[in-house]
C-alpha cells in the first residue's frame, strides 16, 4: 500500500471511522445472550462487508451469507479490464475468506421474505429464519425501456453492467472487431449503477481500440444531456482519443438509442435513424434487485431507507443498502455500498449482541481512468439528515491537473481496491 493511501486509508474507507470500528465491529465486548440470526442476501460490496464485520464483531451471532454466484467479479475495476489494464482473475474474489470466518455462505437465489414469519424462502427450497435482515441483491434491468433489447439481445449487444460472464462477452467482441469499425454505447438514463462508469468504459475501450483496432470509431449515444465527471472525461478525450471518440447528446438523436435489432446488430435512435454497429453495449435503465420488491421494501423502482442505519422505512427488522437504496444524494456506488454496510454493521451489532451505536457517517469516492496512469476521482462525506443522507463536504478532480498528481489518483485508486476487497471477503 502506498504511502498516501496509508495515510488515508481511515478516511477512505471509514464509514464510522476507524476508532468507531475497531470499538464495535471487531471489539471484545459481552456479548447478547442467545444467538441472535443475521441473513445477508447478496455477497458484493455491501453484503460481503456487513457479513464479515458481523461475524468478527459478534462470532457467536448465526450469519448466512445468500449469493447467488459462486464467485464475485466486480463490476468496478471491470471497465480496467476492458481496456487491457487488469486481468479477469485480478477482478474475480471467492468467498473462502468469509467461509474461514465462520459465515454460513448459500449459493443460491432468495426468492422470498416473509417478514412476519421473519422467513426467507431460497430456490432450492430451504428456509432460513432470522433477527435482522441485510437486502443488498444490487440491480436489475428495466426491460422494456428500449424496443427489442431483453436478456437474450444482450447475448449480441452485452451491458456488462453486472459483471462476470457479460463482461467477458463484451471483452471477446472488442478482440474480434476488424480494424475500422464502429462500436456504440448507449448508457443508462439516471438514476444507475456507478454514474462515471460509461464514461470510464468509453475511455477504456478507445484506449483498446487505439492500440490495437487502428480507424475504429466509438459513439456514445446518450439519454442524458450531461454526465458525472463531464469536463474531465471531455478534456481526456480531447488530448487521447481525439478521432475515436464522438459522444452524442440527446437532442441530436431525439433522446438517445429506442430500438435495437440484436441479429442485424443496429440501434434506431428517437429521431429514427438507423446505424450498423460491428460491437454495440446497450446498458439499460435499472432498478433495484428483485428480492428487494418481493420483500416490501420498495418504492417503485427503488428502497426508502432511514439515513441513521439504512433501515428499510416500510418492513422492520430490514436493512437495503448499496445500489437498491435510495440515498439520494449518495451515489449508487460500490464505495458507497461498503460505508453503508459499516454502518448497518454497526446497527445490528449494537441490537444483537449489546454494542454501543455510533452516529451514522458515511463517504463515497469514484476513481475513473481515462488513459494510462491518467486517473479521476470525485467524493463525498455525508451525515444522516432528518429524512436523507445530507453531503457534509465534496470533492472532485479539477482539469489540468499534472501527470503526476493523475498518476497518484490512479495509484490511490489501485490500493483501495485491494483495501476493499480484502474487507468484503476477510482476506488475510
Amino acid at each position: 500500500m502506498s504511502q498516501l493511501s496509508r495515510r488515508n486509508f481511515n478516511i477512505m474507507l471509514g464509514a464510522t471511522g476507524a476508532a468507531t470500528l475497531a470499538s464495535t465491529a471487531i471489539g471484545t465486548f459481552a456479548y447478547a445472550q442467545g444467538k441472535g440470526r443475521v441473513v445477508i442476501i447478496g455477497g458484493g460490496a455491501g453484503g460481503g462487508t456487513v457479513a464479515h464485520l458481523v461475524k468478527k464483531g459478534a462470532p457467536g451471532l448465526d450469519v448466512t451469507l445468500v449469493e447467488a454466484n459462486a464467485q464475485y467479479t466486480s463490476c468496478f475495476f471491470s471497465n480496467l479490464y476492458l481496456g487491457g489494464f487488469r486481468s479477469f482473475e485480478s477482478i474475480t474474489h471467492s468467498y473462502d475468506g468469509l467461509k474461514k470466518l465462520g459465515v454460513n455462505v448459500v449459493t443460491d437465489y432468495a426468492t422470498g421474505v416473509d417478514s412476519a414469519k421473519k422467513t426467507v424462502t431460497l430456490r432450492g427450497g430451504a428456509t432460513l429464519a432470522y433477527d435482522k435482515l441485510v437486502l443488498s441483491p444490487g440491480i436489475d434491468f428495466k426491460w422494456g425501456g428500449i424496443e427489442g433489447y431483453s436478456d437474450d439481445a444482450a447475448q449480441m449487444m452485452p451491458h456488462a453492467w453486472k459483471a462476470g460472464a457479460q463482461t467477458q462477452v463484451l471483452k471477446k467482441q472488442l478482440e474480434a472487431m476488424k480494424a475500422g469499425g464502429t462500436v456504440i454505447m448507449s448508457p443508462p438514463p439516471n438514476p444507475f449503477r456507478c454514474p462515471p462508469g460509461p464514461y470510464e468504459r468509453a475511455s477504456m475501450i478507445a484506449s483498446y481500440l487505439k492500440a490495437n483496432k487502428p480507424g475504429s470509431k466509438l459513439i456514445i449515444m446518450d439519454p442524458k444531456p450531461k454526465f458525472s465527471k463531464q469536463a474531465l472525461f471531455q478534456e481526456g478525450w480531447a488530448a487521447h482519443y481525439q478521432d475515436i471518440i464522438e459522444w452524442v447528446p440527446p437532442d441530436l438523436t431525439g433522446g438517445g438509442v429506442k430500438k435495437v435489432d440484436a441479429k442485424a446488430m443496429t440501434v434506431t435512435t428517437g429521431d429514427g435513424e438507423t446505424v450498423k454497429a460491428d460491437v454495440a453495449n446497450i446498458i439499460p435503465a435499472q432498478m433495484a434487485g428483485k428480492i428487494v420488491h418481493v420483500a416490501g421494501c420498495s418504492d417503485g423502482d427503488w428502497c426508502p431507507i432511514n439515513p441513521a442505519d439504512f433501515s428499510s422505512t416500510k418492513v422492520k427488522d430490514i436493512y437495503v443498502i448499496g445500489d437498491a437504496s435510495i440515498a439520494k444524494k449518495m451515489p449508487k456506488s460500490g464505495f458507497s455500498a461498503n460505508s453503508q454496510a459499516k454502518v448497518v454493521a454497526n446497527s445490528v451489532l449494537a441490537a444483537l449482541a449489546g454494542k454501543k451505536k455510533f452516529p451514522a457517517r458515511y463517504r463515497n469516492t469514484c476513481w475513473s481512468l481515462i488513459s494510462a496512469n491518467n486517473g479521476v476521482k470525485v467524493g463525498a462525506s455525508y451525515k444522516a439528515g432528518a429524512d436523507m443522507v445530507e453531503v457534509n463536504s465534496k470533492f472532485i478532480s479539477k482539469t489540468g491537473e499534472t501527470a503526476e498528481l493523475r498518476k497518484q489518483t490512479f495509484e490511490e485508486s489501485l490500493d483501495w481496491y485491494t483495501a476493499m476487497t480484502n474487507e468484503m471477503f476477510a482476506k488475510g
